[in-house]
């Protein structure tokens, strides 16, 4: 039986594989496509578009959820589980340049360009400014940028992860800390389950508070980052059984299939809308994409050996193309329509595609690059200065 060291270093070796996170491209890139077909839906589309991927295309952030549950659970982890310690500071900096500058450059075109809102009007600014916009949204009078309630929802729970990682480090409850995921999963459970027989049938308009109160929510929605932040911790805690696991890859991959096939049946279209659906709906689909991640960081599965420089580049725009396509498909039918190309053709689909994919190029190019870029210049010059603080012996282990 391996060590665990060995155990230790066969991960750390396996994160540097040029194919390691090909299985995660594609997933990302799956997740922006489907969004973006869901959401060109509400602005007129092609004839059984909607009827097909856009129905189910909702369900793409909850594959965010749980790639960046996964990712960002392991920035911690993989520390705590070489027992070395957490340096929150450098973790909050890293999310913050990661997210807030393209975030921002965005607001501001809402705030200085009123043609560029593609619903209504923005929520308060303090509310986008504080990432607060998903509480108690209503996207009839408040639809523009609208799209941002799912950047909230990670955003407040980067901050609270650390936060519970550190108070359990306090109490000298570490150990305990395996209880904790399965606690809040049931409690997303009990909240939905509270919400629909008490809060629902209590208000005038049911779709408006079905969004206000479960889909829009952090409290209901934590399933997708809890999905993924139990395979972080699988990864970083349990080696040898990660590993005895992942050697079923494309096994995991049909049982993934199968389980999104079960969550499919369970809230797609109007079932969403059903009992069953806002109850049991949402861990449905957070527990078979998570077998889906599963399956893309299996060595043997098909979805990790193979790489592709085109789920690749559209996994690196994937946020840029989230926070600007459904302004600029908004701008695009503004500028096709009066030419004679209606909104439900495929060309005006096309072109709007084009168009978004363009747009979400530009401002990675321009935002999102350049500070990534200097995070990591930041980082390394900071790694280089507190390897030469170290003793000699220490610095050459470390080598």
């Amino acid at each position: 039986m391996q060590t665990s060291a060995a155990i230790r270093e066969t991960t750390r070796v396996a994160t540097r594989e040029p194919n390691r996170y090909a299985g995660l491209d594609h997933l990302r890139a799956l997740a922006i496509i489907i969004v973006f077909v869901f959401h060109y839906a509400m602005f007129g589309h092609p004839a059984g578009l909607s009827e097909h991927l856009g129905s189910w295309g909702w369900t793409g952030v909850d594959l965010f959820f749980v790639l960046s549950g996964f990712l960002i659970g392991g920035q911690l982890f993989a520390k705590i589980s070489r027992d070395q310690p957490v340096s929150y500071g450098e973790f909050y900096f890293k999310r913050s340049l990661r997210i807030l500058p393209a975030y921002f450059v965005v607001l501001a075109l809402y705030i200085l360009f009123p043609g560029f809102k593609e619903r209504s009007e923005l929520p308060p600014l303090w509310r986008m400014f504080t990432f607060t916009q998903n509480f108690g949204l209503d996207i009839t009078k408040e639809g523009a940028f609208s799209h941002a309630w799912s950047l909230c929802i990670e955003e407040q729970f980067y901050l609270v992860l650390p936060l519970m990682i550190i108070g359990l480090g306090a109490i000298h409850a570490h150990k305990k800390a395996v209880w904790i995921l399965p606690a809040l999963f049931l409690f997303g459970f009990a909240i939905r389950t509270w919400i629909w027989y008490d809060i629902l049938p209590k208000q005038e308009s049911f779709g408006k508070a079905y969004y206000r109160y479960i889909y829009y929510p952090t409290w209901s929605r934590l399933d997708g980052l809890l999905a993924g932040v139990a395979l972080s911790a699988f990864y970083y805690f349990k080696p040898e059984s990660w590993q005895r696991l992942t050697r079923q890859g494309n096994r995991i991959l049909l049982i993934a299939l199968a389980l999104i096939a079960g969550a499919w049946f369970i809230a797609h279209d109007d079932h969403q809308y059903e009992m069953r659906g806002a109850i049991f709906g949402y861990p449905a689909i957070a527990i078979g994409y998570g077998a889906l991640v599963l399956a893309a960081l299996s060595p043997t599965s098909i979805l990790y050996r193979y790489s592709s420089r085109i789920t690749k580049m559209i996994a690196t725009l994937s946020y840029s193309i989230y926070l600007t396509h459904k302004q600029l498909i908004h701008l695009t039918h503004e500028f096709l329509s009066p030419r004679g190309i209606s909104n439900d053709s495929y060309t005006s689909f096309w072109i709007s595609t084009a168009v978004a994919f363009l747009g979400g190029w530009l401002l990675h190019l321009v935002v999102e690059k350049p500070f990534l870029r200097l995070r990591d210049r930041w980082l390394a010059r900071r790694k280089t200065a507190a390897t030469q603080t170290l003793p000699g012996a220490e610095r050459a282990s470390r080598a």
